[in-house]
């Protein structure tokens, strides 16, 4: 009975190609929607945790916006932050930008960052050879630099850069150390970088100024209260004025972020979720269709004896044929869709199995849903009626 059903299902299905082909296309659109959508989201959430992971939860932000007495931060007021209980180092942040010159090659606008010992000490990931800034380095102002990713494959191809010249600002430094490559969608990227101890980027800048600065802590679980200290040191160099500096504690940026993140995604699958519900309709509309054309059908059917129940059984499973056609289709679909837009954007692809589940067990669902009433309709017609279209 039912190899019969299913039998007759799927002959009644393509059958009508033109108009079965019309009505799983809002099926393929929905579900390839989905698994685009979700796929991308997560590669793109995950290279944005790997990026903010490197925040790592003991660090606290210091950013200066400066006021008309005090412009930003001084050396004094970063010994002050590391005096502050709990406070396992200070690592102050100058930035600019400079040219760099190496062996015949120039390139303009480059991003100089001053660093300390301190950022290197927590962060021991970011060097890919050589070594980090040391603290003879900050006190004896060096002219010592590590290079990011892309300059040292540009400037120095094929070759070892460390104890290489490079210039700064028209000024000569030592190549001490390379920078690990940091992932294109990450908006910090220091592939185009050069990082050189803070105290010389004062000067190599010409400004007198920290701009913003980390903070790292002994103990997480004394975040609150050590923020709350560091708020207090930067009152009392501000003269009070909250308005020239800002606070960020990297846990509640994380949090912030993955709360973001996860409403993006329901946002995303909710409106991909409108394609389904409208191949769903269109599912509804054939079938319906179909029970009209086939009135005479049905009532032979009944008059030689066929139960309600398995012309209403036909009738679901023509739908969930349709639907789940159209979700293979859409699943493929969506599969080669977003690895192609991940290889453009440059991020992970980060395809689950449970988003294929997901995306075939909800136009499954659709067709049972939108297939239900044509099917009902179908098992309730009455013989006579329908007999009297033959």
């Amino acid at each position: 009975m039912l190899k019969e059903d299913l039998k007759m299902s799927w002959m009644n299905v393509i059958h009508n190609k033109m108009r079965s082909t019309l009505t799983i296309l809002g099926i393929i659109i929905g579900v390839g929607s989905i698994i685009a959508l979700i796929t991308i989201v997560k590669g793109v959430t995950s290279d944005m945790t790997s990026d903010f992971a490197t925040f790592k939860a003991d660090r606290i932000i210091v950013s200066t916006l400066g006021t008309p007495l005090k412009k930003g931060l001084i050396h004094q007021d970063i010994e002050s932050l590391a005096e502050i209980d709990n406070v396992a180092g200070v690592s102050p942040t100058v930035t600019g930008f400079a040219s760099i010159a190496a062996a015949g090659a120039v390139k303009e606008e480059v991003s100089v960052i001053g660093r300390n010992d301190i950022y290197f000490s927590k962060n021991e990931d970011v060097i890919e050879i050589g070594r980090g800034i040391n603290p003879l380095d900050i006190q004896s102002e060096n002219k010592v630099s590590l290079i990011g990713s892309s300059i040292a494959q540009e400037m120095f191809y094929g070759k070892d850069p460390i104890g290489e010249n490079i210039l700064i600002g028209g000024i000569n430094f030592t190549i001490i150390g390379t920078l690990q490559q940091s992932h294109a969608f990450s908006s910090s990227s220091i592939n185009e970088a050069v990082i050189v101890p803070y105290t010389t980027s004062m000067q190599l800048l010409g400004t007198s100024y920290i701009m913003a600065a980390d903070v790292y802590m002994e103990d997480t679980k004394e975040s609150e209260k050590t923020t709350h200290a560091i708020e207090a040191a930067l009152n009392e160099a501000f003269k009070n004025q909250e308005e020239g500096f800002s606070i960020r504690n990297t846990q509640e940026m994380l949090s912030t972020i993955n709360g973001m993140i996860t409403t993006l995604s329901l946002l995303l699958v909710g409106i991909s979720s409108i394609s389904l519900i409208v191949g769903g309709i269109g599912i509804m509309n054939m079938m319906l269709v179909s029970v009209t054309e086939r009135t005479a059908e049905i009532g032979l059917r009944k008059a030689l004896g066929a139960e309600p129940k398995r012309i209403q059984q036909q009738f679901l499973m023509e739908a969930v044929f349709l639907s789940l056609i159209g979700g293979s289709v859409g699943v493929a679909t969506g599969i080669l869709a977003a690895f192609a837009i991940c290889s453009f954007m440059g991020t992970s692809y980060l395809l689950s199995s449970s988003t294929v589940f997901l995306a075939l067990g909800f136009s499954s669902a659709i067709g049972i849903i939108f297939g239900y009433a044509p099917a009902r309709k179908a098992s309730k017609l009455n013989p006579i009626d329908a007999l009297r279209n033959v």
